[in-house]
């Protein structure tokens, strides 16, 4: 392989590159931490890949892989006709798609006001507060969402003056599980964004100052403009995860009588996969799930390249 490397006079000069022999000998080490991650992520997601065949047979634990009829799409189209389909497809997209219309821009917005803090004590304060809440387990934090909710003695219900049984309300599910999410994550996720903003020249804020830039002006024109690449990234890993619903928490505070919102796809395979046993239906349901995510990530990839070449900042 040769590339080209512009010197002045606009007169190129070709340099050739040592063959891969000797570049692995010569940075073998390196190499060599490469290859735990590689083979890590060969044995761990590629494959029990393996077992997506099992979507596509009936499968029998005593017959083996092979040993089990192959009867095509049968999964697919049992789901596809089954009474719930279209409810937990539309709760599903709309959870997540709610979970990042409301959720993504907080860190955002977050990182942008902590940068502005000067006094750096204070500054670790606010950071540690807000930090806090993700190293809570779903589990615990599910056990404070049902005792702040609680109809008799809730903290919720307290302020209000009320005794509504919240989680009981197929209707305010979404606002809980997006907002309980937000609690939880939001400080977790400016960690990217601060070290973004962390790494601008402060050479530029001076020149601003000098120009009589505002606050306000400064992170219009120096912050967010920095901060455009890391959000496009962080938007394309976010909509790789679109379907995928947190399934702890949902299971945790689904009720009877909020299955209307609260029945999504993730809670839907746990039940026929591990509890009813029927792996060949459930692993057909969620390799659709997969499979719409990457769609959904491939369109997002697209869109969101295509904005950040368009977008400019005057």
């Amino acid at each position: 392989m040769q590339k080209e490397k512009m010197v002045s006079g606009n007169q190129a000069v070709k340099l050739k590159q040592p063959p891969l022999k000797k570049r692995i000998t010569s940075y073998w080490q390196l190499y060599a931490m490469l290859l735990i991650p590689v083979v890590i992520t060969i044995i761990y997601k590629y494959i029990p890949m393996y077992g997506i065949q099992i979507a596509f047979r009936d499968y029998k634990a005593s017959r083996g892989m092979w040993g089990s009829e192959l009867v095509g799409m049968r999964w697919f189209e049992r789901f596809f006709s089954s009474p719930n389909c279209v409810r937990m497809i539309k709760n599903t997209v709309l959870l997540s798609f709610y979970g990042l219309l409301w959720s993504f821009p907080i860190p955002i917005v977050l990182a942008l006001m902590i940068n502005q803090l000067r006094f750096m004590r204070f500054k670790r304060v606010v950071q540690t507060v807000l930090y806090a809440p993700h190293f809570i387990s779903t589990m615990v934090i599910c056990g404070m969402i049902r005792i702040f909710l609680s109809p008799s003695g809730g903290l919720i219900n307290l302020i209000a003056g009320t005794s509504i049984d919240f989680l009981t309300e197929a209707s305010a599910f979404r606002t809980i599980y997006i907002a309980s999410g937000i609690w939880q994550d939001a400080g977790w996720g400016i960690i990217v964004y601060m070290a973004t903003l962390s790494n601008i020249d402060t050479s530029h804020y001076e020149a601003a100052k000098i120009d009589g830039a505002s606050m306000f002006q400064r992170i219009c024109f120096i912050d967010i403009p920095e901060l455009v690449p890391t959000i496009v990234l962080m938007l394309i890993m976010s909509a790789g995860n679109l379907m995928n619903v947190g399934f702890e928490k949902v299971w945790l505070l689904q009720t009877d009588l909020n299955k209307a919102t609260s029945d999504v796809i993730a809670v839907y395979v746990y039940q026929q996969g591990i509890e009813s046993g029927k792996y060949s239906y459930s692993t057909a349901v969620g390799l659709f799930n997969t499979v719409v995510n990457i769609i959904l990530l491939v369109v997002v990839n697209k869109i969101a390249s295509k904005i950040s070449e368009d977008v400019s900042f005057v």
